[in-house]
């Protein structure tokens, strides 16, 4: 038996920043051994829907869903079954299904053997899914799946899933529940010495679980000696020595979430919390004098925005020369509390804006109150654009502290910002699901 994992593009051209998909890392490690397994990532590689396959594996985002059909019945059309997993499978399966033979609802483990086994016996069900979340140690993810491609030099660890908190716009609780679990430590180091050499990513949505058990990892990755990133809650901060050990431990740069500069605003999505401890200029000063370098994140479109606020934060993250910053207009996912609230309030533009032909990377996909909806579009980009003109790349550079603390912090500053700064230019405004030629010459759409 083969099978094809497929990771879809949610545009024509191939992409420069693409990270391993870890996922089918994860899922290439739960195949049954005597199964043969190939990887097609759409962002490096056009997909080959002729080549011989017993069963496609997509996995499947909001941003990439109407891509992902178009794959997925281009496979179907030439009578290979598809299965889907991910976020859009697990929240809309009767969506997915009207282009998959089955989708996967939740986590893989525990139920992809038995996808794999009642595929090959051709009795796929419609609908697989676990009442409870399986434990996550016990396997490391096979990366074979990943030899000869030319991903980012980033190795992608999943230390947990979940996060502790319930914001407006993010589907992570709904997809997780409250549950928050993590592997065994011993197990990630494990994982981390086979990776050595490699800049190391940990995909969690929010590493900071607690003091103690972030303590614990923290503490057990001194000795590896590797340098890694990650995306972190700003509450972390509050701990001056806990951030200190963080970066320590090698840390070199943190996602932080700041959404908004606005309190009202964020207790509007739901995130008060941002400031309950500290300023963020407080919180800022933690990191950076520990040497960890910021990736600041800004969403916009709620009620207390105008198109003065993209000015403001564009100020901000210059000010506090942040190592990359994210502009997004507002965006309304399935099952997330911000979809179901502009639903009920009459103020979408788009019925479902991933699936639609009309919509566009960077568009607003709602009327926002305190602007009109252009003018959220056009001040999200104008914002982009700003903070990776080149004149601000050359004056964030400089900081002592964190961007040039060293040639390679440097060297990783210049590399990231631009391609940051090629690849957001290159996605704005494209549509969603724009056809792409197979190997074979055969179109997907």
């Amino acid at each position: 038996m083969r099978i094809a994992f497929i990771r879809p593009n949610l545009r024509e051209t191939r992409s420069t920043d693409a990270m391993e998909p870890l996922c089918f890392a994860i899922l290439k490690s739960l195949t049954p051994r005597g199964v043969d397994t190939v990887l097609y990532d759409e962002r490096l590689e056009p997909i080959p829907l002729d080549e011989p396959t017993d069963l496609a594996a997509l996995t499947v985002e909001t941003f990439t869903a109407r891509r992902a059909y178009q794959i997925a019945d281009g496979f179907r059309r030439r009578g290979v079954p598809v299965v889907m997993g991910g976020y859009q499978p697990t929240f809309l399966p009767d969506e997915c299904l009207e282009h998959a033979d089955a989708v996967v609802q939740g986590d893989a483990e525990g139920v992809w053997p038995q996808v794999v086994e009642d595929a090959a016996a051709g009795r796929l069900r419609r609908i697989y899914r676990q009442e409870e979340f399986p434990p996550m140690g016990g396997r490391l993810p096979d990366r074979s799946v990943f030899a000869g491609k030319r991903y980012a030099p980033l190795t992608l660890v999943q230390y947990g899933r979940g996060c502790r908190f319930n914001c407006d716009f993010c589907s992570i609780r709904a997809f997780y529940g409250s549950s928050v679990r993590q592997r065994p430590i011993e197990e990630v180091v494990a994982e981390l010495r086979g990776q050595a050499g490699s800049h190391v990513f940990f995909v969690d949505d929010n590493l900071f679980v607690d003091v103690a058990k972030a303590t614990a990892l923290f503490e057990a990755l001194v000795p590896l000696r590797i340098r890694w990133s990650c995306q972190t809650s700003i509450d972390v901060a509050r701990d001056r020595g806990l951030v200190r050990l963080m970066a320590r431990s090698g840390c070199t740069t943190a996602l932080v979430g700041f959404e908004s500069l606005d309190s009202e605003n964020l207790r509007q999505m739901r995130k008060g919390w941002n400031l309950k401890w500290a300023p963020y200029e407080s919180s800022i000063r933690v990191f950076q004098d520990a040497g960890v370098m910021l990736y600041g994140t800004f969403v916009f479109g709620y009620d207390r925005d105008t198109s003065e606020s993209f000015d403001r934060a564009a100020n901000f993250a210059l000010r506090n020369r942040f190592f990359l910053a994210n502009f997004n207009p507002l965006t309304p996912t399935p099952r997330a509390p911000l979809l179901d609230r502009l639903r009920r309030e009459g103020r979408l533009l788009f019925d479902r804006w991933w699936l639609d032909p009309a919509y566009r990377y960077g568009q607003a996909t709602f009327r926002p109150r305190g602007m009109t909806a252009d003018e959220l579009t056009e001040g999200c980009w104008r914002a982009r654009q700003r903070f990776f003109s080149y004149r601000s790349i050359a004056r964030r550079l400089v900081a002592p502290r964190t961007n040039v603390r060293s040639a390679h912090r440097a060297a990783i500053f210049l590399s990231a910002n631009l391609i940051s700064r090629r690849e957001i230019s290159a996605k704005q405004g494209s549509p969603l699901g724009e056809p792409v030629v197979s190997a074979a010459g055969v179109g997907c759409a």
